[in-house]
């Protein structure tokens, strides 16, 4: 029997901590792609940039958080290489006591390089992430406050699967966000992510491949969820409930893009802030579009600073 979960405000966080390499290509991957040759490729692209930076999608989505001013518990596994993370995350007020330290595995890797169209070729080694699977996010709660939310993000595929059943267990309202993994989990797995969930994420193409692991039709994955809501780039995003005709909130236009990677984190973080804090949906996600815009313009995905502006946006 689910038990009675008594709402508070604060948002907990799961998914991947890592390290992230980006490297920057002048020229266009599609030009060094031959079509005959697809199923031999072997390439190497000079790059001239490389940032290192930290990242994860759940650091990415707690540092946000934080930067507006909320106190999210983040849920994860690292290496004891992510102490000064840790603590730089810690100065933003993310409560990082859910955190799990592997002893013997280094941090997470992301490894991405963006041509001039802004298309990216990555790779991710897991590394502690794979521990994340050990978490207790049941006992965890209990311990760490009151949440309104939990945000499971991509992560360690045992452990999202785990940490949605905590939230059933707990009666905890979660938003699933399988996002990258969604290429790694069976029908099964996705569907128990999916079924339930107060908020779904995803973007336009992890739509069409979220229907076709589940195996549901657009309708039926709405009638399993409270909103779907799907990032679509330039194109904004959408925002969709069962019965209901779907809402579209603009973008925010962006003067320059400086490095595209973690603009659907900063927009994950700006919806679930306006979440918190009992927000419709369309405002909750316009300020996720005036943060993801901020992300698009800063080279980093943990580089960003809210302004007076991007507030002006959603003060309606």
């Amino acid at each position: 029997m689910t038990a009675a979960w008594d709402i508070g405000v604060r948002i907990a966080v799961t998914g991947s901590l890592a390290t992230d390499h980006l490297l920057t290509y002048p020229g266009r991957f599609a030009e060094q792609l031959l079509p005959d040759q697809l199923d031999r490729v072997s390439l190497s692209f000079l790059a001239d940039d490389l940032r290192v930076r930290q990242g994860g999608v759940g650091a990415n989505i707690a540092f946000g958080l934080g930067k507006v001013g909320l106190n999210p518990l983040l849920v994860g596994a690292a290496g004891q290489d992510y102490a000064e993370q840790a603590a730089r995350l810690r100065a933003l007020g993310v409560d990082t006591s859910g955190v799990h330290i592997s002893p013997t595995r280094h941090t997470a890797r992301f490894v991405c390089t963006t041509d001039r169209d802004q298309n990216q070729i990555a790779t991710f080694y897991a590394g502690a992430m794979a521990e994340a699977r050990t978490i207790d996010l049941a006992a965890l709660l209990p311990r760490a406050g009151r949440f309104r939310l939990v945000h499971i993000g991509a992560d360690d595929p045992e452990a999202m699967v785990r940490h949605t059943e905590a939230c059933r267990t707990l009666g905890v309202p979660f938003a699933a966000d399988p996002s990258q993994q969604l290429a790694r989990l069976d029908t099964e797995q996705t569907r128990r992510l999916v079924a339930g969930a107060a908020l779904l994420f995803s973007n336009a193409y992890e739509a069409a491949l979220l229907r076709e692991r589940t195996g549901w039709t657009e309708e039926e994955v709405l009638r399993q969820v409270g909103t779907w809501i799907t990032t679509r780039g330039a194109d904004g995003v959408t925002l969709a409930r069962a019965g209901r005709p779907p809402t579209h909130v603009p973008a925010v236009p962006v003067a320059e893009v400086a490095d595209p990677t973690g603009a659907g984190d900063a927009f994950r973080a700006g919806f679930l802030a306006g979440h918190a804090w009992g927000w419709p949906d369309d405002r909750s996600a316009r300020l996720g579009c005036a943060l993801a815009a901020l992300a698009l313009e800063s080279a980093g995905t943990q580089e960003y600073e809210p302004t007076a502006h991007a507030y002006s946006l959603v003060s309606t």
